[in-house]
């Protein structure tokens, strides 16, 4: 039995507007298990409660209920952070700093020794294809060279489990090949990738299991192989899944 790295059980969130007029319900009751070695596809229209989810397994958000364990302890364990990487959707650098200063700034908050830190960010340069950008400031970067960058800083500390928000996003399909490899080759090492992107044939590509959540609700999940039928794609799956469901959004509950 493959060992879970993510467990989650009936989580729930629920934010309320100011002097609780009313609530909203972004996470409803969802069950979740991600195995280690895997990589798993967390998709959904805007709004679905995917966002949400990531926030809480990285421990930047509480539950309103529910229980979720990531690395077998609670996402907000200091533990659990030393062992993982995370990827925004937007990447955040400092403009004024260069690619080898950035993975020096991210290395250091890892802790990284400084002989450990030298080889660490010569090898994760190279491996993202910045070599000859190295010392340029990212103020000059393009926004794919950027979020090569982006990517790098979430490797710095060899984690365990990456999450991944959007990680092909800008760029050329190139670059975006290069990003994919890069993931299954982070998945031969037995790393686990969680990734949410809406680039479904990104994702038909790489994922082994996904995920299809909608107005906060788990609709879907399974083998990506299971869930398409001869001659479908990944986003004739999407788009059935969402489409039985649309309708009102019944995640909002106005008090008296």
């Amino acid at each position: 039995m493959q060992k879970q790295v993510i467990d989650v059980e009936k989580l729930t969130k629920i934010f309320k507007s100011p002097f609780n007029r009313y609530e909203v319900k972004a996470v409803d009751a969802l069950d979740l298990k991600v195995c280690q070695g895997e990589i798993f596809g967390f998709l959904g229209p805007n709004g679905s409660g995917k966002t949400t989810t990531m926030k809480i397994l990285l421990g930047l958000l509480k539950p309103t209920s529910g229980e979720v364990r990531v690395l077998d302890k609670p996402p907000y364990d200091i533990v659990v952070k030393d062992r993982i990487g995370f990827l925004p959707e937007e990447s955040y650098l400092y403009r004024f700093l260069n690619a080898e200063e950035t993975l020096h700034f991210f290395g250091r908050i890892f802790r990284m020794p400084g002989k450990e830190r030298d080889r660490k960010v010569s090898e994760l340069i190279e491996l993202v294809g910045l070599q000859d950008a190295r010392k340029r400031p990212v103020r000059e970067y393009s926004k794919g060279m950027a979020r090569r960058l982006g990517f790098a800083t979430a490797l710095i500390n060899n984690p365990d489990l990456i999450f991944l928000d959007e990680p092909t996003s800008g760029l050329d399909p190139i670059v975006s090949r290069l990003v994919k490899d890069i993931i299954l080759d982070l998945k031969k090492q037995g790393k686990t990738i969680f990734m949410s992107s809406h680039l479904l044939g990104d994702v038909q590509d790489i994922c082994d299991r996904i995920a299809i959540m909608h107005l906060g609700q788990l609709q879907t999940t399974g083998n990506v192989k299971d869930l398409l039928l001869p001659g479908e794609t990944l986003e004739t799956v999407f788009l059935k899944t969402i489409s039985a469901k649309s309708g009102p959004a019944s995640g909002v509950k106005r008090s008296n």
